[in-house]
């Protein structure tokens, strides 16, 4: 996802929640709860309750018009109703009071551009649940500020570092959008809010890895997350990047953290997540039993949900339809979760793909398998094939990096 689109944004599973959880399998040796699946073959491969859901308050970008967003619907207003998320929230407020850390994240489009007021009357009906904003933060101002005070929302910036890397986020009107996120960040500095940030990458060049780490680090960042660009949704004018420049990339981005690590950088903490794993004699590789994957359903304007890859939101398919699983308005979100292998028919076809890349892949073990859009946006329309853009660069190239700087940095 390249935008500040929520699936790829944070460390995998089990990982802090900022930015916005990706739909991985279990953690490496983490056991099933017992709201998950039986570990008997042939069982549904989701897991019965989500780490947390995706509510999308309105589809406009406002005032942002990147030249990478993937998003079809992002130059209208569609407001969600506010007895979506009552429908929503009827079953995720049961599911958070067993899990403290359950997080309901709001993103769009821009989800501020839903104005203070709706997004409020969005949030009342959830209870007992962690509430985080993905936003370009070119409408923070004070009021906004308060706002996330006053509900306790977690943030997360969408920036893609200094002003001559922030080229393809432009505003509606065609202006360079640094200024205006730069302003809101201040304003978020100025009331004491803690952020986390995402950067896309459109081009992974070695020599810009130490700036972009000094530009995020010198923000004061909690968290950063570092998407290469991908092909998805409307975004189709991708250019090749060459896997040995993404993993020169992402060895130098390492050199840059180990030499200064004063904020947490999600691919490094992946790579770091895994080789604890393989040192500590745990299990990597994800099974589809013990390891079910967290559904991530998210909740479009509408009420459709769309399990496993919010990239998939707002477009349809001769075969499959419109991706969605079902409507909170019509079926209870609860049951549209424990349900949804069987009603959502591409879902099976990405099975089939999952599995191929577990059969072919040596990457396997730490990349998991390519996610649904990636698949289905690269490979004409199906969910089966196995190697993505996204697998290359941002995990082949990322484990290739970060264990080449390991073995150039060890006596």
């Amino acid at each position: 996802m390249t935008t500040s689109s929520p699936p790829r944004d944070s460390p995998g599973a089990g990982g802090p929640p900022h930015p916005v959880p990706e739909p991985r399998p279990g953690a490496p040796g983490r056991s099933s709860s017992p709201t998950q699946r039986s570990t008997v073959p042939g069982t549904p491969r989701l897991a019965t309750v989500p780490r947390s859901v995706i509510m999308q308050p309105t589809t406009q970008c406002l005032p942002m018009d990147c030249t990478y967003c993937y998003l079809p619907l992002r130059k209208r207003k569609h407001l969600m109703p506010v007895h979506v998320a009552e429908a929503v929230a009827r079953p995720v407020n049961a599911w958070g009071a067993d899990d403290p850390a359950f997080e309901v994240v709001w993103h769009g489009g821009e989800p501020l551009a839903a104005g203070r007021e709706h997004l409020a009357a969005l949030m009342a009906p959830f209870h007992g649940v962690r509430h985080s904003v993905q936003t370009n933060a070119a409408l923070v101002d004070d009021a906004w500020c308060a706002f996330l005070l006053e509900h306790d929302v977690h943030v997360g910036v969408s920036i893609d570092g200094p002003e001559g890397m922030n080229t393809h986020r432009r505003t509606l009107a065609g202006h360079p959008g640094f200024g205006v996120t730069m302003r809101g960040i201040a304003r978020l500095r100025r009331h004491g809010i803690p952020f986390s940030a995402i950067a896309v990458v459109s081009d992974p060049n070695p020599d810009k890895a130490a700036r972009l780490y000094t530009f995020f680090a010198d923000l004061g960042v909690d968290t950063l997350g570092v998407n290469v660009e991908e092909q998805e949704g409307v975004n189709v004018g991708v250019k090749e990047i060459d896997p040995e420049r993404a993993a020169e990339f992402w060895a130098a981005l390492a050199d840059a953290w180990r030499a200064r690590p004063v904020i947490r950088l999600r691919e490094i903490q992946r790579v770091l997540n895994f080789a604890d794993a393989v040192i500590g004699g745990r299990p990597t590789t994800p099974h589809p039993a013990a390891s079910p994957w967290d559904p991530l359903p998210t909740i479009g304007y509408d009420g459709g949900v769309v399990m496993l890859s919010p990239e998939l939101a707002g477009f349809s398919d001769g075969r499959f339809g419109d991706f969605t699983t079902g409507n909170v308005l019509r079926d209870a979100l609860d049951v549209l979760v424990a349900e949804a292998e069987e009603r959502t028919p591409w879902i099976t076809e990405f099975w089939r793909g999952v599995d191929a890349c577990r059969a072919t892949c040596p990457t396997f073990a730490f990349c998991g398998g390519a996610h649904p859009a990636n698949r289905y946006f690269e490979h004409g329309g199906r969910m089966d094939g196995t190697t993505t853009r996204y697998c290359t660069t941002s995990k082949i190239a990322l484990l290739e990096g970060v264990t080449r700087h390991v073995r150039e940095n060890t006596c």
